[in-house]
């Protein structure tokens, strides 16, 4: 395999081990996205959440004229 003939890896186990590494990084990632995304929507049906409309009017009023070129 080219990652062990390019010196990348010594072995075919390590190419494996990482491999193997990798995809259990990945499932704990999508764990905790899919329990933010549970706890999200408890939010939401249980009325904790903003509507987006209220949410962006007052960050632009918070931030309004921030970034603006002053003369």
């Amino acid at each position: 395999m080219k990652l062990v003939e390019t010196g990348r890896y010594n072995s075919m186990s390590e190419v494996l081990r990482e491999g193997i590494r990798l995809i259990e990084e990945r499932e704990v990632r999508l764990a905790m996205i899919g329990k933010a995304l549970a706890r999200g929507i408890e939010d939401a049906e249980a009325g904790r959440a903003k509507p987006l409309a209220d949410v962006v009017v007052r960050l632009e009023r918070r931030y309004e004229g921030a970034g603006q070129p002053t003369e």
